[in-house]
């Protein structure tokens, strides 16, 4: 299979890049910044591309079997157009070319829900401050995106991972249609079912829920290495 992994040199792009080629595929790693990425081999093409560009989409999707985007931007105040303008151009080129599966990463925080184990700190400040303030403009976009990707005629799945933090090897994850009554997601293993769904076509234009259910931080933990970088 020939895989295309937009947003490859993020931390969920290297996980999923490195996983495709472990299962023998053919992956076309897009980046804007292809002196930087990590890996090299014999099955891999570091592709120098913008998403926000549509011609340079449209050449990274040339040829393609299933297309991957783990694209990640900041928290920031202005507004954010990257997931549905990179959206946009992914159909826009999966269309052009006659490509079916499209699987794309978005958030729990899209849809913010309450969770058994979150107790009054997390599920009334924390996450409402979080989805509404702090991520307002990334979770806005994000949600223009899953309109766009919904509204059209492809095999699509829609992958919401809860809060994400680094493991070393992949877990025995749960991944289901919908909401899943936990609050953490490791990267390896978001980067495996991404993988799992291109393989195998589960879930087809369905929005699943991915987590971790073992290992996982404290939400003190989760901070200190996530938002706050230590």
């Amino acid at each position: 299979m020939r895989i295309i992994v937009f947003g490859a040199n993020g931390p969920t792009g290297r996980l999923l890049t490195e996983q495709a080629l472990g299962h023998g595929h053919d992956v076309v790693a897009v980046t804007r910044k292809p002196f930087e990425f990590p890996l090299a081999h014999d099955r891999l093409t570091v592709f120098e591309g913008d998403v926000l560009r549509p011609g340079s989409v449209d050449s990274a999707v040339a040829g393609a079997d299933a297309v991957l985007s783990t694209l990640g931007v900041p928290f920031g105040k202005r507004e954010i157009t990257t997931y549905s303008a990179g959206s946009a151009n992914i159909l826009a080129a999966m269309h052009r070319h006659g490509v079916r599966r499209l699987v794309v990463v978005s958030s729990s925080a899209v849809d913010p829900k309450p969770y058994s184990d979150g107790g009054i700190l997390f599920n009334r400040i924390l996450q409402p401050y979080v989805a509404r303030v702090l991520g307002r403009t990334l979770y806005d976009d994000m949600r223009r995106m899953e309109t766009l990707v919904e509204g059209s005629d492809l095999d699509w799945t829609i992958v919401r991972p809860s809060g994400l933090y680094d493991l070393p090897t992949v877990t025995d994850y749960t991944m289901a249609a919908g909401h899943i009554d936990r609050r953490f997601t490791a990267r390896v293993d978001l980067a495996a079912s991404l993988l799992r769904l291109a393989e195998e076509e589960q879930f087809v234009r369905e929005v699943v829920s991915v987590v971790t259910v073992t290992d996982n931080p404290s939400m003190a933990q989760l901070l200190r290495r996530e938002a706050f970088n230590k």
